[in-house]
């Protein structure tokens, strides 16, 4: 198991410095000058030459990356052009609420598709089978800014139930509770499609499992049926659906741009917003960095957790 640990720690590296190519790359590409959007179209040719020597613009790209990547591995992700503050603290002082938002969404999509998809095995073809999976088509078609705005015209605007946007009220509020009534809404909206993928996942699995010699054995035996279908039946279709679960934690951390942005909610996606208008190289390059690591790191934890799943998998 260290060994293997070791070796796809490893393995991180290529792909975190793959990341950083594309996303250095693409900003490179994309047409807009920092120095002016800084400076107003008013600024004099000379103003601007001398803020793009202050920023490193003048060197070549290859240089720019290198130097770069060799403050990124000592821990300094740079300055932010527009923010004038160090890139890695206004990361991580957005990184908590989107870290709050995901793991809402994740939340409810694990428990709500395992449940779906297990109650739609048990009794397939069923009224209920049927209803899932007509919701589960309308839950992936639906596009995350879209099922925003409606959720926000229904429930904020017409029922005045929620709030529509922020993570706190800006009058007074700021508690738990404040928290959780802002959270509704984004974590429903981006929790919608993945939801559907789990319980069609999850229903697949169990279908397959349920109808192995040791579920008609259990059953032979007398055990109730919660028991047969949780204790017997989940328990060994749980590799499958955790496997979806942490690849569909990386759909919505990307899906969280969109639903951050929909809902004025403070965290990487709203910054990554921000910084790409504002043409801020560095500030983009950090969130899109600290995403993909916490994207890998996730697909890391899922393989680990097969082995305490699964006593048959092993690791060499």
């Amino acid at each position: 198991m260290r060994r293997y640990l070791a070796r796809r720690l490893l393995q991180l590296v290529p792909v975190l410095l793959g990341v950083s190519v594309v996303i250095f790359m693409v900003l490179r590409l994309a047409p807009g000058d920092p120095a002016e959007i800084m400076l107003g179209s008013q600024a004099t040719k000379e103003d601007l030459d001398r803020l793009r020597t202050e920023l490193g613009l003048t060197q070549p790209v290859h240089v720019q990356y290198l130097l770069w990547v060799s403050h990124v591995v000592r821990g300094d992700l740079g300055r932010s052009i527009w923010r004038k503050r160090p890139v890695l603290t206004e990361v991580l002082h957005h990184y908590r609420a989107t870290v709050i938002l995901t793991f809402a969404a994740l939340t409810l999509s694990a428990v709500g598709g395992t449940t779906l998809g297990v109650t739609a095995a048990v009794r397939p073809n069923s009224l209920l089978d049927r209803c899932s999976a007509v919701a589960s088509l309308f839950g992936a078609s639906m596009p995350v800014f879209w099922l925003g705005i409606v959720l926000m015209v229904i429930f904020a605007l017409e029922l005045r139930w929620l709030p529509a946007s922020g993570m706190f009220s800006p009058y007074g509020g700021g508690d738990l509770g404040d928290l959780l009534r802002h959270l509704v809404l984004p974590a429903v909206t981006l929790a919608a499609a993945t939801i559907t993928i789990i319980a069609r996942l999850t229903r697949s699995a169990m279908l397959e499992v349920l109808g192995q010699d040791y579920i008609r054995t259990a059953r032979a035996k007398g055990l109730v049926e919660w028991a047969v279908v949780v204790r017997h039946g989940l328990k060994n279709a749980l590799v499958p659906i955790i496997t979806v679960i942490g690849v569909q934690t990386g759909v919505l951390l990307g899906g969280a741009v969109l639903t951050e942005t929909v809902f004025a909610w403070p965290g990487v996606g709203t910054l990554m917003v921000q910084g790409i208008l504002a043409r801020d190289f560095p500030l983009v390059q950090g969130c899109v960095l600290i995403i993909a690591m916490t994207f890998v790191l996730i697909n890391l934890a899922v393989d680990l957790l097969y082995a305490w799943l699964d006593p048959r998998i092993r690791y060499a």
